[in-house]
């Protein structure tokens, strides 16, 4: 019996190695990245544009135009051959 407590000890300590590695390598990315932004420099500020006055829209709009009354002519004749 006393030899899986051993096992369970051998494990735990594995994964409290492993839980250490993890915290250490995400800790050097983070030093990493702070350390390569503190020297960085802001971009200027892009000088401020005054707004303009919107332009009012004016719309063309065509009146609908009514049909012409059909007229009929007088009717033609039609010779045939």
């Amino acid at each position: 019996m006393s030899l899986l407590s051993v096992q369970w000890q051998g494990f735990g300590w594995c994964m409290m190695l492993c839980l250490i590695v993890f915290l250490l390598v995400c800790l050097g990315k983070l030093l990493a990245a702070g350390y390569r932004t503190l020297f960085k420099k802001l971009p200027p500020e892009p000088p401020s544009i005054p707004e303009k006055k919107a332009e009012p829209v004016y719309y063309l709009v065509e009146r609908k135009k009514k049909r012409p009354k059909r007229t009929y002519a007088e009717p033609k004749e039609i010779n045939f051959r």
